[in-house]
């Protein structure tokens, strides 16, 4: 998809615009980080589209988050309130996996992004390490203001048909910087910085060189011209340490100096001392005699996971520990590829991948980056007897690992080059002692693979072996409990002359679990039908079961008052004592008298659409929920159901979410069924679903019912 630079709106709103909103929000707070996420349109996930303050490099591990997960911003988006991180030791303690992947000091704030009922994102502004443990209420008053310019500015860009759209590469700000610097001071400070007896260099946010002394160039046994523009852990060998880009990543994100020393080939010890702002970090260089020699400037001793690992670039290590963190989460088999796909190319900066698995003796790719469609067809359900690396990698267990074509050739002489690269490494995925796939690394130049970066690869492909053989596991049952639950519930629903209904039954988004959401239409005689809908309590194939036994006892005593169905069900329910509450709500209509007849038991209201347009909420008397008290007793009451009205009865999974009013909730679906033209009931329940989708993020089953009269329908003439 394209990336957010290329969105803009109509009317000379451009993505400037944006920026400008996004770059005086961070001048107003303080702030030194701004994300800005917007929701994906085909899925429940937010996309990072803006981004000021960090580099892309650093971001992409957040860059695609799932509503459901534990995270900030899925929070204050889903649950539509404003999360703030006053610390480490709040970070650790609510949001484990960020806090081992992230282990540095800063505050941060999430908030929605909304325009009235409507979520459109999510806003994220992280605070340095010094800023107090409390949001002040300034802070949280410009936060407040800054979503309603964003939501209003989304919502803009929206109707002139030009949103802002998502999914690749996000927007990057630009840094703010203090002032703007002529040429001559530009010199000026050239000439202030050699005076130091130490060395002095600069990093953009990025991490690249941008100015660097000749003392500093001469201590780290450079030329200034070979410097600027690289990494430093990139451009010195002996710098390719995770501490020194650990350190740079902390001074980063915190905001607060650090320090670390480095052993420069043969014996010269070098302190540096890192001071960060927005536009970069500013690095003074010295000659020291010991690898101790300095403390943090700043702030208590900090863990640095990547110091364990003997070398590579704390980049990769910072990628592979959120891999790890986030399979550890993934449910199914999509949710690992995906991840799988995102993160490990840029971890080990290979260009392509691809992920397969042994399927009915042959080799099906299920997932895979960089690589065209077209090729990836070619290679599909390739048979397990053909002689190629990931067939023979996923036979035998045993990786291969080839930085040159020349090497792959000579392994493999059939070996034809199709897919433009020059280095692979092809990994098996092996769980229980048993291989259930391979994965696939390319590289578009050579690469030479070192003894430690073989084995990290190795243990990697063994952590993504484990998860995919879960998330396979996963899948299985969950279809087995989905088709468990549609069996229950009506596949079709019965033709009632004079009526035109609708259903939708949409599982929760969250876990394998399954509801007792359940729904009914019943024709009694050729001018009477009736109407349930139901939610049994809890989400396990107990509450399925449940859901079947209510259905069927609806069935049995159909035809009967509206209050005495739900007392006989209740006795049966109480009689059978499972352990679950039900709430239920049954309508008897009589299509004659153009009357509807309604009984409940503790179920949200439903919703009544008089034939000219006004809505309004039913209000039955509330009873008892069914399987708790066998003697409980219902009221009903009687409504005019005329040609033209739509009686829309639903489960709470439509109005219910956190932070939110069940009865605001109601009211708006109430007015999105008003303001809804007329149509068929299924363009209708459609257009209901995607409100609630739109309105909130939801976690729990959802079914709807629509019920409406279109013709009167006589009663059959007597034969007595």
């Amino acid at each position: 998809m394209p990336d957010a630079a290329a969105a803009g709106s109509g009317g000379g709103r451009g993505p400037e615009s944006l920026d400008e909103i996004l770059a005086e929000a961070a001048r107003e707070t303080g702030a030194s980080v701004i994300a800005l996420y917007l929701p994906a349109a085909d899925e429940p996930v937010l996309w990072l589209a803006v981004l000021g303050g960090l580099p892309w490099e650093i971001s992409m591990p957040w860059a695609r988050v799932a509503l459901t997960a534990a995270s900030p911003v899925s929070d204050a988006v889903r649950e539509r309130r404003l999360v703030w991180i006053g610390g480490a030791q709040e970070m650790a303690r609510r949001y484990p996996r960020l806090s081992l992947v992230v282990p540095y000091r800063f505050s941060l704030a999430a908030a929605p992004i909304t325009t009235g009922e409507e979520v459109r994102g999510g806003l994220v502004l992280q605070w340095p390490a010094s800023h107090p443990a409390q949001l002040s209420v300034r802070e949280r008053e410009a936060m407040t203001g800054l979503c309603l310019r964003v939501g209003q500015f989304l919502r803009r860009a929206a109707a002139d048909g030009h949103p802002v759209r998502v999914g690749g590469v996000p927007r990057v700000l630009p840094p703010l910087r203090a002032r703007p610097v002529a040429a001559a001071q530009a010199q000026s400070a050239v000439d202030f910085a050699e005076r130091f007896p130490g060395g002095c260099c600069s990093l953009d946010v990025d991490g690249r060189i941008t100015f660097a002394t000749t003392t500093a160039a001469r201590l780290l046994g450079s030329a200034v011209p070979d410097l600027l523009g690289t990494k430093p852990w990139e451009a010195l060998p002996w710098l390719d340490d995770p501490i020194a880009e650990d350190s740079y990543r902390a001074a980063l994100i915190s905001r607060e100096p650090t320090t670390f020393t480095a052993l420069r080939p043969p014996d010269q010890w070098l302190s540096f001392r890192l001071h960060p702002d927005a536009s970069g970090i500013s690095v003074y260089i010295a000659p020291t005699h010991s690898a101790h020699a300095h403390a943090p400037l700043t702030g208590p001793p900090r863990p640095h996971p990547a110091a364990a690992a003997s070398s590579g670039r704390a980049a990769t290590l910072y990628h592979l520990m959120h891999l790890a963190a986030t399979l550890t989460e993934a449910v199914g088999v999509r949710d690992v590829v995906d991840q799988v796909a995102e993160q490990l190319p840029s971890a080990f900066g290979a260009r392509a991948l691809a992920l397969m698995t042994a399927e009915d003796g042959r080799l099906r790719i299920i997932g895979y980056r960089g690589y065209s469609a077209d090729l990836m067809q070619r290679f599909d359900a390739a048979p397990l007897t053909s002689d190629t690396p990931a067939v023979r990698t996923l036979t035998t267990g045993v990786p291969g690992f080839f930085a040159t074509f020349a090497e792959l050739r000579r392994a493999y002489p059939p070996a034809v080059l199709q897919d433009g690269m020059a280095a692979w490494a092809f990994l098996p995925l092996i769980t229980s002692g048993r291989p259930v796939g391979s994965l696939v690394l390319a590289y578009d130049r050579p690469h030479p693979f070192l003894p430690e970066e073989r084995a990290v690869l190795t243990s990697t492909a063994g952590l993504i072996a484990q998860a995919l053989d879960r998330a396979r596991l996963y899948d299985t049952k969950h279809q087995l409990v989905h088709n468990l639950q549609a069996g229950l519930l009506p596949h079709t629903l019965p033709r009632v002359p004079g009526l035109d209904v609708a259903a939708r039954y949409l599982p929760a988004t969250r876990g394998l679990d399954i509801g007792g959401d359940f729904y009914d239409l019943i024709r009694l005689d050729t001018t009477t039908a009736a109407a349930t809908i139901g939610d049994v309590q809890g989400h396990n194939v107990n509450a399925a079961a449940l859901m079947g036994q209510v259905r069927t006892a609806v069935h049995a005593n159909a035809g009967a008052a509206p209050d005495e169905v739900l007392a006989r069900t209740n006795r049966l329910l109480t009689d059978l004592d499972p352990g679950l509450f039900t709430s239920c709500l049954y309508v008897h209509l009589d299509l004659t008298a153009h009357l509807a007849c309604l009984a409940s038991a503790g179920h949200p209201p439903p919703l009544l659409r008089h034939p000219d347009g006004r809505t309004e909420v039913l209000q039955v008397p509330p009873g008892l929920l069914l399987g708790i008290e066998p003697d409980a007793r219902y009221e009903s009451i009687e409504v005019p159901l005329p040609p033209g009205s739509v009686l829309a009865l639903y489960t709470d999974g439509m109005v219910e979410a956190p932070g939110i009013d069940i009865d605001d909730a109601v009211d708006a679906l109430a007015r999105e069924l008003g303001r809804t033209g007329p149509g068929t009931m299924n363009a209708l329940a459609d257009t209901l679903v995607r409100h609630a989708r739109r309105s909130t993020p939801r976690s729990d089953d959802i079914a709807l019912l629509l019920i409406h009269p279109i013709a009167s329908v006589r009663r059959p003439p007597r034969t007595d």
